[in-house]
């Protein structure tokens, strides 16, 4: 499942539309047209996996048809969307900048961690909204998808997981 397939999943789930969803890039810190945003939610003809070692990664790469959605941009809508469910919150004094998600790194985590910030969701909230989807996963599963990269007990969040959650979420908002 490559970012542009994430997004599309993201707005059909939370039932956004295309104007609200550039308002979400604007909060999250990138300006973008609503002829961008559609073109973003266009899934590629080709097959490709994250960025496959785009240089510059805050550039938007365009083609006529669509543009590659990269992890930056996929993170940017992430953070302008618990912005605006959440509101803007002030980093406190020394407390550390968050790392940009590198381009090879796998963006489901990130996605399921933003969510259940956004959404004010606890465990047993993630846990039903899986079930909504046919998934069963246990609680110290859960737990080892949501730890940060470094934890010993932490586990990469595949896309089974990912684009059954987001299932699950469309069933969950839009019954």
């Amino acid at each position: 499942m490559d970012n542009n397939d994430i997004l599309i999943r993201l707005r059909y789930a939370l039932d956004v539309r295309d104007i609200d969803m550039v308002k979400i890039f604007e909060l999250g810190g990138l300006e973008l047209t609503p002829e961008q945003v559609r073109k973003l939610l266009i899934k590629s003809k080709e097959t490709y996996r994250y960025n496959n070692g785009v240089e510059d990664d805050d550039q938007v790469e365009e083609t006529e048809e669509n543009i590659k959605c990269k992890n930056s941009t996929l993170e940017s809508f992430l953070n302008g969307y618990i912005i605006l469910k959440r509101g803007k919150q002030d980093p406190k004094p020394g407390q550390p900048v968050r790392p940009v998600l590198m381009k090879s790194e796998n963006p489901n985590n990130m996605l399921l961690k933003k969510l259940k910030i956004a959404l004010s969701l606890t465990s047993d909230d993630m846990l039903d909204i899986l079930a909504k989807a046919g998934v069963i996963v246990t609680k110290g599963e859960l737990s080892a998808i949501l730890r940060s990269e470094g934890h010993k007990n932490y586990k990469e969040c595949g896309d089974k997981y990912a684009r059954n959650f987001l299932k699950g979420l469309a069933i969950k908002i839009r019954g």
